[in-house]
């Protein structure tokens, strides 16, 4: 798993609940990180945050479509998967730990 976001608070909440669920995570806060970590090694999931400072993540979400499931992550309250169709989930902060259970579990297989 890799966890793109620029807030270390949600980076930690992810990879402690998700390691709980007994996955390696990853963590990067911006795309040049994320990049790097994927050149590296290939991951089940990528949760990223559209929203980093300075940057987007609409770029890394567009390289990423249909080689890695991609769960966004967003703060925004009006986003829905309608808005983001080439995202294969969508998880609205703040969210509880057993919705990034779950959105594991449908990403793979």
């Amino acid at each position: 798993m890799l966890v793109v976001d620029d807030e270390p608070a949600i980076r930690l909440i992810c990879r402690v609940n998700l390691e709980l669920d007994g996955h390696r995570v990853l963590e990067a806060s911006g795309n040049d990180e994320a990049r790097a970590l994927l050149a590296a090694e290939p991951v089940d999931v990528v949760f990223l945050d559209l929203h980093l400072s300075g940057e987007r993540g609409d770029g890394l979400l567009d390289e990423l479509r249909g080689h890695v499931p991609v769960a966004l992550v967003t703060g925004s309250t009006e986003a829905t998967a309608a808005d983001r169709p080439e995202a294969d989930a969508l998880l609205l902060k703040p969210f509880e730990p057993a919705e990034l259970s779950e959105t594991v579990r449908r990403l793979t297989p």
